[in-house]
């Protein structure tokens, strides 16, 4: 582990716009009269930070988290929900555990439900299961996605009809790049010159900024240099361009 990253708490998150957005939308979830839905949905870009938005709530709110995956099933969705909700091995027919999900649930309608690659239940035509649980269930699920999810539910009109608020992660401006910085490497100065420039190169992805933060936290110690500007650093920023191999003229 870099040494600048000791002091970093397992499972703690930076202060970012995105975060904060995203709790606010489960916590309008949660609070909304019980005459309104309370479906929210939060989808953008990948590398805005959806996931550790989600993980954060999932960490402040107590709520049961799942992430999708491209190989999972109609059971195995439910199975991984009931494994979150404490069932050690969850069997049954899709209908018996649907029923056990909804019980269980049920017995606390205020704990949020979130489901990270949300896009993948669509996909998969399972984005019906989750309708069901919210309707019978009545706990706030937190849907998150890419940046077609909102797009995509519009095919699926139940759904579509019952999301109270839709949120779109944004990129990272000035202010969250330089909290990223603060909260990753607080031992390490870098001037918002450079900052500002690895934002824009980076399109303001999350994911890129704080991996463009580390080789910056390498470069500096290899450097012997404690502050970092774009007359200095001459360490790679992470774009995203693939890599190419050009040819030795003849």
């Amino acid at each position: 582990m870099n040494a600048t990253l000791q002091n970093v708490r397992p499972g703690s998150v930076a202060p970012l716009k995105n975060v904060a957005a995203c709790l606010a939308l489960v916590h309008t979830l949660q609070h909304r009269p019980v005459y309104l839905p309370n479906i929210g949905v939060l989808s953008g870009f990948s590398g805005y930070g959806k996931t550790m938005a989600a993980q954060y709530c999932w960490n402040k709110t107590g709520a049961v988290f799942v992430e999708v995956f491209d190989f999972w099933t109609r059971k195995k969705f439910c199975q991984a929900i009931l494994a979150e909700l404490g069932v050690a091995q969850p069997k049954g027919t899709i209908g018996d555990l649907m029923d056990d999900i909804i019980a269980r649930l049920g017995d606390d309608p205020s704990r949020p439900l979130i489901i990270d690659e949300a896009d993948k239940l669509v996909d998969k035509g399972m984005i019906e299961l989750v309708r069901d649980i919210n309707k019978a269930a009545q706990v706030p699920v937190l849907l998150v996605g890419e940046e077609l999810l909102p797009h995509k539910l519009e095919a699926h009109e139940r759904v579509h009809n019952r999301v109270l608020e839709w949120v779109l992660a944004q990129p990272c401006d000035l202010e969250d790049t330089r909290a990223l910085a603060r909260f990753l490497y607080p031992k390490l100065s870098i001037t918002d010159a450079l900052l500002d420039r690895i934002r824009e190169e980076t399109g303001g992805k999350a994911r890129r900024i704080a991996t463009t933060l580390n080789e910056a936290a390498s470069f500096a110690a290899n450097s012997g240099i404690t502050t970092l500007d774009i007359g200095n650093y001459s360490g790679r920023i992470f774009t995203g361009e693939t890599p190419k191999r050009f040819r030795k003229a003849a």
